[in-house]
């Protein structure tokens, strides 16, 4: 491809260097290197077919140009095109698609500060106030560092947090919660400052080791904080890899059949069988077949897989492995979400670490089965942990959904069948080997087995992740947590994330479901429970839930990209009471404009992200008695 690149740009070395450690070095002129004559370097280039092979490769040279100045500079971006012969306007397009990347020089130390729902109930909007007084406004610095806002950081249970981006030489991420002012500058200036080792680590939640008790029923938590996430030995010392030896003896067939058994369903909203799910990529002729744990999770108000992925990062691989195993694939991927660099580490340490062992890569555990798992990071964006949005960013494509049929098990990542799970489904997979699937289907009720892990946060007394068997009641999992804060009045419960529904405190008594949330007229969604007490100004959480989706809408279809638009636009109206026409002229828009999307948007964005500003409107009368101007 005779590639037109932008004129007069060239890569820093700094930059060069990053993009060569991560390819290689250019093969040839084509590809960035020095003109060679004579030879092919002279009139053609060579390689086509296998070039876009490597077109996978454009988010991980994307970071790596990244990383090593703190942003994108036309130069950089000149080089990823020639090194993987991407048109500069495909790889524009991408870069611009991602939140963490910047193609406007910036300083190399940067910090995002979560002014989302849980974060600016618990000191958010005040650590962006000392922001804004310390290092003056949003994007401003003192040209080493500089600072943004941050939609959720999957760091509710701590708020308020911060992660921090190091570029160049003292290149790390890090994140920080709770925390101050004082806290994030120091580290922004390269000081040490205290993390927590293990996830949950002293600070009251329910799975830190001080408050777990021998016969507590956890199954998805008994490893976190109370073993050590970085050694293999501590993993397999409390039955690590039991169950992939238990899956070896007893043969995918009837791996299938017990996850069948069980009636597993995905946790992460869809509940589609996983079982199933397996099974059809077990069956799909076509070749090679791929597994991808879908851990970018993004949700505001969840992060109970940044807790597994930081807390158990080898049973994460083991269940990858197992399902893999049953439905013969040859390769993984764990897409972890870009804000979330501790659970990376660990991942990415877990793996190697059963590379070496023998329980990654060439026949494993000497069983003649061959399996390896590469770790891809997000650069912020919400709709990527969309499946299918997913396989496009996997693939070096904007994260954009696709139209299904065909579905991912049939056509997937590079055209091939495909698993996509998130990290808690498929940690319940070691659970049903060895115990079996009735077994695993005698916990919860008929039709929501096993256990579920709920995410509390907001105005809470004990926030955290909690592990229950489905079919807890909302009001038992609330009194788990402390309920909320000393003489305040509960006024709210946000039920399944924002892109759920509100609920009320007469509706407490909610069994905690499939099929009790849908009854209700609710949705598990991600299991967040985030409860609002009496000092919480709803209208104000209302505009950021609306802020998130307008932002977030990848812009592909028409109904969501101007639907998010028009929906914040309304609220803004309704909140400084200039209407056109009157309030109910307004609030019908909102439903007309909501219908629209739900109707016709193409992926689940669009369908969702009016669910929790109507439900507000219905359920808790925000806008009733505002007058009206035209």
């Amino acid at each position: 491809m005779d590639l037109r690149l932008i004129q007069n740009a060239t890569p820093s070395a700094a930059e060069r260097q990053a993009l060569d450690e991560l390819l290689g070095p250019p093969e040839s002129a084509w590809r960035g290197g020095a003109r060679r004559r004579p030879g092919l370097d002279s009139h053609t280039s060579h390689g086509g077919h296998a070039l876009r092979r490597e077109r996978d490769k454009l988010l991980p040279a994307l970071h790596a140009i990244r990383d090593a100045t703190g942003y994108i500079s036309p130069g950089g971006l000149n080089y990823v095109c020639q090194r993987l012969d991407v048109p500069p306007a495909d790889a524009y397009g991408v870069a611009t698609f991602y939140a963490l990347f910047s193609l406007e020089e910036q300083p190399p130390v940067v910090a995002h500060v979560c002014d989302d729902i849980a974060c600016r109930m618990n000191g958010g909007l005040a650590l962006c106030q000392q922001f804004e007084e310390r290092l003056g406004p949003e994007g401003s610095g003192d040209g080493k560092m500089t600072w943004h806002r941050s939609p959720c950081l999957g760091l509710c249970d701590r708020a308020p947090a911060v992660m921090i981006q190091h570029a160049g030489t003292d290149l790390r991420d890090e994140a920080l919660a709770p925390t101050t002012i004082d806290d994030v500058l120091g580290a922004m200036a390269g000081e040490n400052v205290a993390v927590p080792r293990f996830a949950g680590d002293g600070d009251g939640s329910p799975w830190a080791p001080q408050t777990l008790e021998p016969d507590d029923d956890l199954y998805l938590l008994r490893r976190v904080g109370r073993v050590d996430p970085e050694n293999l030995d501590s993993y397999r010392a409390t039955g690590g890899y039991d169950a992939l030896r238990r899956a070896f003896d007893i043969g995918p067939e009837a791996v299938i059949r017990e996850i069948n058994d069980s009636k597993l369903v995905g946790r992460g909203g869809a509940a589609f069988p996983s079982g199933r799910k397996i099974g059809d990529v077990a069956r799909a002729p076509a070749r090679p077949h791929y597994i991808i744990c879908n851990a970018d999770e993004s949700e505001p108000g969840t992060f109970k897989d940044r807790v597994l992925m930081e807390g158990d990062p080898f049973a994460l691989i083991e269940s990858m492995t197992i399902a893999a195993y049953a439905a013969g694939c040859e390769q993984g991927y764990i897409y972890v979400r870009g804000e979330y660099p501790l659970a990376r580490s660990r991942m990415q340490g877990a793996i190697d670490a059963a590379r070496r062992r023998g329980f990654l890569g060439e026949n494993i555990m000497g069983e003649g089965y061959s399996f390896d798992i590469e770790i891809r990071r997000g650069a912020g964006a919400y709709i990527c942990g969309e499946e299918t949005s997913l396989f496009n960013s996997l693939e070096g494509f904007r994260g954009e959904p696709r139209a299904k049929p065909p579905y991912p098990t049939q056509v997937g990542l590079f055209g091939k069948p495909t698993i996509v799970n998130n990290v808690e489904t498929l940690m319940n997979l070691p659970r049903i080997v060895l115990e079996g699937g009735p077994a695993f289907a005698s916990i919860g009720t008929e039709n929501s087995t096993g256990t579920k892990l709920f995410c509390l946060s907001g105005s809470i007394q004990r926030p955290g992740i909690y592990e229950f068997p489905f079919g807890v009641t909302l009001r038992e999992v609330l009194d788990a947590a402390g309920g909320v804060p000393e003489g305040r009045e509960l006024r709210a419960v946000l039920l399944g994330g924002a892109a759920s529904s509100f609920v009320t405190p007469d509706e407490l008594d909610m069994e905690l479901t499939f099929e009790g949330t849908r009854a209700a007229g609710a949705a598990l969604g991600s299991a967040v429970i985030m409860p609002f007490d009496d000092t919480v100004d709803m209208t104000d959480i209302i505009l950021r839930i609306a802020a998130f989706f307008r932002d977030e809408s990848c812009g592909q279809c028409v109904p969501c990209r101007v639907g998010t638009v028009r929906q914040q636009e309304a609220l803004h109206r309704l909140v400084e009471g200039k209407t056109i026409g009157t309030v109910e002229d307004e609030l019908r828009l909102i439903d007309e404009v909501a219908q629209v999307m739900k109707d016709a948007s193409i992926c689940g964005l669009g369908h969702t992200a009016p669910i929790a500003v109507q439900s507000a409107i219905q359920k808790l009368h925000l806008f009733n008695g505002r007058s009206a101007t035209t």
